[in-house]
C-alpha cells in the first residue's frame, strides 16, 4: 500500500488525469447510454477526453514555476462537478449540458425533489478519487509536486485534441454545422470537447446579429416564402372568436385512450376529441427550454434555439407573433395565465415584447400550502381562480393557460389522486398516470365553468401537451403499461403529444397527418380566417400538410411519412427495420437547412429587416 501511494504521490498529475479519464470513460459507456455503432466511436470514446483532460489540469501549473496543489484540486472538483451535472441532466433531459443551461439553472429546478429523484447510491463513487487524489496531493506537506516538462506535455495534449477533431470529422462530416445535435458532438469529440465547443458557438452567437442585413432577411425569405396558401372548408370557422390555448404540462399522447386498471386516464378529454379536430400524430419538437420553447414555437412559428431557451437569450428581438398577428387582423387582446414566478424563464419581459398585454402570474393567485404542490397552485385553484379574470377581459382576446401540477417527479396528495397509481415497476409512471388525471380533472372543470359563464360557446379552444413528461430514463414503466417493446422507433412515438383543437358546434374529426406542435399556430391561423401567405414562419396548416414533409427536432432527427431518422439510423417505419442512411439524407438535408434559417432569424434578429405581412419594404 505505501509503494502505492509512493508511486501515485511521484506521478500525481498522470495519476489525477488516469481517474478522471477512467471515470469519464465509464460515464460515457453506462451512464449516458449512448450506443456505438463503430470501432471509430469506440476508439474516440477512449482518446477523446484525454487532450483536454490535460490541458484543463495542466492550468495548474503550465503558467506558474510550480505545481499548485490548491488550485490542482479545485480543477479537479470542477472537472469532476461538470461530469456529474450532464449525468443528472442528461438522466432526465436526455441531454447534455449547455453554457446556456449553466446560466439558467433557475428555470431548470434546484435541489428540490425533481433532483432527489434523479439521484442514485452510486453516485458516490464519482467522488471517491477526489478523496484519494486529496489525501496525496496533501500528504506531501513541503514537498514539492513533480511536474512534468511544460513544452511537451502542452504540446502532447493539444495533439491528442486535434487527432480527436480530425477523427471525429471523418466520421461525420457536418460535426460544425450540426452544432445542435449535442449527442453527435459529443460521440465525435467527447464531454468535454463538445463542452469547449459549445462555448465558443455561444460566443460567436452575439456578432451575427452585429453583422446581419437585409442580405440574410432577404436569403430566409426566399426560402421560407410559400408557393402556394391552400385553403380548405374550415378556412375562418372560428373567426372572430375567442381563442383560449391550454399548455397542459408534460402531457404525452400515449394518455389518451388509455386505461389503468380499467379507468380511463383522460375520461375529459377522450370525450372532448369526439367533438372536436384530434391531431393524433404531433411531435414534442422542444428543446432546454422545454415548457418556453413549446410556447415560442405556438407564438412565432420559429423553431425553438440549440442551447437554452429564446426567452432567456433573446427576449429584445422583433418577432411576428400570434398576439401581434391577432391584433393586427382583427384586435384580439393577449393575455398569459400562470401561476408560477412571472420571472420564471423570463417570461414577463418576453411576453412584453411580443404582444402579450398583460401576465397573470404567481402573484395575482392566492397560493397556499393546502392549493399548492411541487412547482406551483394546483390546476384545479388554478383555473378556478382564473375565471375572476377571464370573465373582464375585453373581447375579442386571446387568453394563454399553462398547467402546473403534472410536472416531473409528478407528486400528488392522496385526496387529490383521481385514479390509482399505475402498477408498472417504474414509480415515476405509476404517479405520471394519477397527475395526468388530475389535470384531465381540472380541464372538465374549466369547462364547467367557462359554459356557467356564458363565455364556452364563442371560443375556440386550443389544448396542447407542450413537451414530454417521462424521459428515457423511466421509458421501460411505459413500454409496460403499453405492452410494447423499448425500441428506437417506439421511444420516437412516445414523442407525441396530444393536440386538439376544438371550436363548439363544430363535428369532430381525427386528423392523421405527422407534424409537429410548431404547426399549430398555422393550423390556428387557418381556423380564424387568417392567411399565413407572405409570413416568415416554418409553421405548416396541419390541414393540408404534405404527409411525406419531415417532422424536424431540434437536433437534426427527423420523421416523414416512410422513414425516420434517430439515434445515428434510418428506420423504414413500415418494416421497422434499419435501412441505408441514404434513404434519409434528403430528410435530414431538409432538416439542417431548416435549423440553420430558424437560428439565423433569431441569432441575426432577422425580423428588423424583414416587413409584416401586408406592409411594404
Amino acid at each position: 500500500m505505501q509503494k502505492m501511494k509512493t508511486f501515485l504521490s511521484n506521478h500525481i498529475i498522470a495519476s489525477a488525469i488516469i481517474f478522471l479519464w477512467v471515470k469519464t470513460v465509464i460515464v460515457m459507456l453506462f451512464g449516458f447510454g449512448l450506443s456505438y455503432l463503430s470501432w471509430l466511436e469506440i476508439l474516440l470514446l477512449v482518446i477523446s477526453p484525454v487532450g483536454t483532460l490535460m490541458l484543463f489540469i495542466g492550468f495548474s501549473f503550465l503558467f506558474s514555476k510550480k505545481v499548485h496543489p490548491v488550485g490542482l484540486m479545485i480543477i479537479y472538483f470542477l472537472i469532476t462537478g461538470l461530469l456529474f451535472a450532464n449525468l443528472l441532466y442528461y438522466r432526465f433531459y436526455i441531454d447534455f449540458v449547455t453554457v446556456s443551461v449553466l446560466l439558467q439553472l433557475n428555470n431548470v429546478g434546484g435541489l428540490g425533489a425533481s433532483t432527489m429523484e434523479l439521484l442514485s447510491p452510486f453516485d458516490i463513487l464519482l467522488f471517491i478519487d477526489i478523496i484519494v487524489i486529496g489525501l496525496i496531493v496533501f500528504s506531501r506537506r513541503k514537498k514539492q509536486i513533480n511536474m512534468p516538462n511544460k513544452r511537451k506535455y502542452g504540446l502532447a495534449g493539444i495533439g491528442l485534441i486535434v487527432i480527436t477533431i480530425i477523427l471525429g470529422m471523418s466520421q461525420n462530416q457536418y460535426i460544425f454545422e450540426t452544432e445542435y445535435d449535442r449527442e453527435g458532438l459529443v460521440k465525435s469529440l467527447g464531454l468535454y470537447n463538445y463542452q469547449v465547443v459549445n462555448m465558443i458557438f455561444g460566443a460567436m452567437t452575439p456578432v451575427e446579429k452585429m453583422f446581419s442585413s437585409e442580405v440574410d432577411a432577404d436569403t430566409v425569405n426566399s426560402y421560407i416564402k410559400e408557393e402556394e396558401n391552400t385553403q380548405t372548408d374550415l378556412f375562418g370557422i372560428a373567426e372572430g372568436k375567442n381563442v383560449i390555448l391550454i399548455s397542459m404540462e408534460s402531457t404525452q399522447n400515449f394518455v389518451i385512450n388509455e386505461k389503468v386498471n380499467g379507468e380511463e386516464i383522460t375520461p375529459f378529454l377522450n370525450d372532448l376529441i369526439q367533438d372536436s379536430f384530434y391531431f393524433s400524430n404531433i411531435y414534442d419538437q422542444t428543446a432546454q427550454g422545454k415548457t418556453s420553447d413549446a410556447e415560442f414555437m405556438v407564438d412565432t412559428g420559429l423553431y425553438p434555439l440549440p442551447s437554452g431557451s429564446v426567452f432567456v437569450r433573446r427576449p429584445e428581438n422583433e418577432f411576428e407573433s400570434l398576439p401581434d398577428i391577432l391584433q393586427d387582423h382583427s384586435g384580439y387582446h393577449a393575455y398569459t395565465f400562470h401561476g408560477n414566478d412571472a420571472e420564471f424563464w423570463n417570461r414577463k419581459q418576453m411576453y412584453e415584447n411580443i404582444g402579450y398585454e398583460h401576465f397573470f402570474a404567481k402573484e395575482n393567485y392566492n397560493v397556499t400550502e393546502e392549493n399548492s404542490i411541487n412547482y406551483g397552485i394546483k390546476d384545479i385553484p388554478f383555473f378556478e381562480q382564473s375565471m375572476e379574470d377571464l370573465i373582464s377581459l375585453p373581447e375579442p382576446y386571446m387568453a394563454k393557460f399553462i398547467t402546473l401540477t403534472n410536472h416531473f417527479p409528478f407528486l400528488l396528495e392522496e385526496e387529490d389522486q383521481l385514479v390509482e397509481p399505475a402498477e408498472t415497476e417504474v414509480d415515476v409512471v405509476n404517479r405520471y398516470v394519477t397527475t395526468v388525471r388530475y389535470q384531465d380533472k381540472a380541464l372538465e372543470r374549466f369547462f364547467e365553468l367557462l359554459k356557467e359563464e356564458g363565455l364556452y360557446e364563442d371560443t375556440i379552444f386550443v389544448i396542447y401537451g407542450d413537451h414530454y413528461g417521462i424521459s428515457k430514463k423511466y421509458e421501460d414503466g411505459v413500454h409496460e403499461l403499453l405492452g410494447q417493446e423499448n425500441t428506437p422507433l417506439n421511444h420516437l412515438e412516445l414523442q407525441q403529444i396530444p393536440v386538439i383543437m376544438h371550436v363548439p358546434g363544430q363535428q369532430g374529426k381525427t386528423i392523421e397527418t405527422n407534424g409537429g406542435e410548431i404547426d399549430i399556430r398555422a393550423t390556428l391561423l387557418h381556423l380564424l380566417g387568417v392567411s399565413t401567405e407572405d409570413r416568415i414562419s416554418f409553421s405548416q396548416n396541419l390541414f393540408t400538410r404534405d404527409a411525406d414533409m419531415p417532422v424536424i427536432f431540434r437536433n437534426g432527427d427527423m420523421v416523414a411519412a416512410d422513414y425516420a431518422h434517430t439515434e445515428s439510423t434510418c428506420y423504414e417505419r413500415g418494416s421497422k427495420k434499419k435501412v441505408s442512411n441514404n434513404k434519409c439524407s434528403s430528410y435530414l438535408k431538409t432538416a439542417r437547412e431548416e435549423l440553420e434559417h430558424s437560428d439565423d432569424i433569431i441569432f441575426g434578429d432577422l425580423f428588423r429587416f424583414i416587413p409584416h405581412a401586408g406592409e411594404e419594404k
